[in-house]
């Protein structure tokens, strides 16, 4: 489970960003997590107490948006929903695919005073 190792650095991304803008305190943070990205939702939210323990943002609440997993068939062009049609071309069967969205963890939102 690398989730508990990735909230672990973006806590500290998030601390320093807080320190340089002078933050009293973090109320929110909001993390893109695409859905072809190899993190898994569930455990970002189960390992999030233990990632912000006794750091400034304890309090903090978490809230994910979930990205899309959108893909293009190499072979016949067809852009779908990669998951939803489990990583298979609905058009043509083809299964190599280009990942056009959903691959993204990232920080988009820190909600502070």
């Amino acid at each position: 489970m690398h989730e508990l190792g990735l909230l672990s650095a973006m806590v500290k991304t998030i601390e320093g960003i807080a320190r340089e803008e002078r933050l009293e305190r973090i109320e929110k943070i909001v993390l893109q997590v695409g859905e072809l990205s190899g993190v898994v939702p569930a455990y970002l939210e189960s390992c999030y107490p233990a990632a912000v323990y006794k750091t400034f943002m304890e309090d903090t609440e978490l809230e994910l948006e979930i990205v899309p997993g959108i893909a293009r068939c190499t072979q016949c062009g067809r852009e779908f929903n990669a998951v939803a049609e489990d990583l298979k071309c609905p058009g043509c069967g083809g299964v190599q695919l280009t990942a056009c969205s959903g691959t993204e963890l990232m920080i988009k939102e820190i909600v502070g005073c």
